[in-house]
């Protein structure tokens, strides 16, 4: 597999209202500062208010399919979070909860126009998930929230963005929550070693980060370190002496520090790569797995790269099929954190016709899909050709991803 190269994404700064759309380039600076904006305008598919993009940053990072075609990490631009929902109810981070937790409600009850999402028995009482079906999201690296939208006559319930290290969430998130998206937050500790974060050296950083999470009172998904079994993730086993234990134990520490400040509204998403590079039986996706008290929801990244770097064309059956077994095994709910797909080497309107086909007959515990909106690697944008939007509006549209 090709080195990975670190990118950064430069957006457009920050209004106080957080209210004017811009377009987003990348920049070969690794640490430059990020800021996300996003376009006012009234919501649709039941959603109530204006929609804003939040704003945060991160840094980025970029991946390559591997030579034999299976899907490698993704580059990951950075923007902002946000999200409307309710308490999970765990007094201790385990996955237990209340029986429904209502997008932008309380613990019982759905509001903003938007079905309540079920903790119900199905994998285990987990928080934050949609009763039926799954929901949709987006990284919005090719427009902004409003002309997305207004694209899609619809707005993705999830929003995913990416957070540094040392960024502030609470801004970004609550420009979400306000607007009654679920913020998906991507938090990547680049330039931070595990071994500081386990002898407690941001012990004050992270209390900062929980306690701004408990102030947002509604549930949202945190994904901390993703990729970990990604040789371009730094947190990751391959820049840790070939072992998964300290981002283990960097992850309880983590997770322990927010129970113990009382942000039990978070929602911990646990978010490897699909393919193990290295393939090595350190490296294996599970080892990674900090333990059923500490992940909600259990999620993969994962990319056809169709005939870039001289691979093959797979559909979304075969991107996920090896992995599903695995995290399925976990009996939680599994996020799809990143997907997309090029246009290179096959139809790209057949790839995304049959996501939704594929998630009912052999993915029904996949109950959340992300789509990586941006020219990046290759062009994964929705919009990369007429029949690609065409079939990704119908696919947005479909009752499946509108539970």
């Amino acid at each position: 597999m090709p080195r990975i190269a670190m990118l950064s994404i430069v957006l457009c700064s920050l209004t106080v209202e957080l209210a004017s759309g811009c377009s987003q380039e990348f920049s070969p600076e690794p640490s430059a500062p990020l800021s996300a904006g996003g376009q006012a305008m009234s919501a649709t598919a039941g959603l109530s208010g204006a929609l804003r993009a939040g704003a945060g940053g991160a840094e980025s990072r970029a991946g390559s399919s591997p030579a034999d075609g299976r899907s490698g990490g993704a580059g990951r631009p950075s923007g902002t979070a946000g999200q409307g929902g309710a308490t999970a109810g765990r007094a201790d981070g385990d996955a237990g909860g209340s029986a429904r937790a209502g997008v932008g409600g309380d613990a019982n009850t759905a509001t903003a126009g938007q079905s309540g999402a079920g903790g119900a028995a199905a994998h285990g009482g987990a928080p934050l998930q949609p009763e039926h079906g799954a929901w949709l999201g987006l990284y919005y690296g090719a427009g902004s929230i409003a002309a997305t939208a207004s694209k899609l006559g619809r707005t993705p319930l999830l929003h995913l963005t990416y957070y540094a290290w040392t960024d502030d969430w609470s801004r970004g998130s609550q420009s979400d929550l306000d607007a009654g998206r679920i913020p998906l937050v991507n938090w990547e500790p680049f330039d931070t070693a595990l071994d500081d974060i386990i002898a407690g050296d941001y012990d004050a950083l992270i209390a900062e980060r929980a306690a701004d999470a408990k102030r947002l009172a509604k549930p949202f998904f945190l994904d901390w370190g993703a990729e970990m079994n990604g040789d371009w993730s730094p947190w990751g086993g391959a820049q840790n002496g070939q072992s998964a234990d300290k981002y283990v134990q960097a992850y309880r520490h983590i997770h322990d520090l927010f129970v113990k400040g009382g942000a039990t509204n978070v929602v911990w998403l646990w978010c490897p790569n699909v393919t193990d590079e290295p393939a090595q039986s350190w490296n294996a996706a599970l080892n990674y797995y900090p333990g059923d008290t500490y992940v909600d929801w259990t999620c993969v990244d994962g990319y056809n790269w169709g005939s870039t770097n001289g691979g093959a064309w797979q559909s979304f059956e075969q991107v996920f099929e090896r992995i599903y077994p695995k995290l399925a095994g976990k009996n939680k709910p599994i996020m799809i954190g990143e997907m997309a797909s090029t246009e290179l080497g096959g139809d790209k309107a057949q790839w995304i016709d049959g996501v939704i086909p594929s998630l009912k007959a052999k993915f029904p515990s996949i109950r959340g899909v992300v789509w990586f909106d941006i020219d990046k690697e290759t062009d994964w944008r929705i919009s990369s050709s007429s029949g690609a939007e065409q079939a990704f509006v119908r696919m947005a549209n479909d009752a499946y991803f509108n539970p």
